[in-house]
């Protein structure tokens, strides 16, 4: 399936992409970039998105706007959920299961549904004895949620690493 990509750019990690699927943004940080547009869209929120990620690169302290996101209700509350945790902070999945009144599986299963990596910031999401999964264990996820965390300050020690 080839994906058209809104915008490409380079990041410290490697390549970020923004793709409109029906209207639904969703930021992909492994795509093989196939069409590629090298700056956003002219459309209002494909820019946007692209200029609060490269904000964020320059400042990790820099909070993202949360656009109106497509999932099931559960889904919506999880990502909530995680848009909330301050920078520099982590939660493990039991953590938000307790605050959802939900199991740490499906917390787990809604942070890999996760459309906007970054923008809903599912690398500060950690296992209770360990640094988790990112990226539903694409190759080098966990390298790439290492570089998050260690971007944004967080002592990977204190994020059960």
């Amino acid at each position: 399936m080839i994906k058209k990509y809104e915008a490409c750019f380079t990041v410290p990690f490697g390549t970020v992409a923004i793709i409109s699927d029906d209207n639904q943004p969703r930021i992909d940080l492994f795509g093989e970039v196939l069409l590629v547009a090298t700056q956003p869209a002219s459309q209002q929120l494909m820019s946007k998105l692209y200029t609060q990620i490269m904000s964020y690169f320059a400042l990790p302290s820099f909070k993202c706007d949360l656009p109106q996101l497509t999932g099931t209700q559960f889904q919506l509350r999880v990502w909530q959920a995680i848009y909330a945790i301050p920078v520099g902070e982590t939660r493990t999945y039991g953590q938000l299961a307790a605050l959802l009144g939900s199991g740490p599986r499906a917390v787990a299963n809604a942070c890999g549904a996760n459309p906007l990596p970054i923008i809903i910031p599912c690398h500060r999401v950690v296992a209770k004895s360990g640094i988790g999964g990112f990226l539903q264990g694409k190759k080098n996820g966990v390298l790439v949620k290492r570089w998050l965390l260690q971007h944004e300050g967080i002592d990977l020690g204190a994020a059960h690493a």
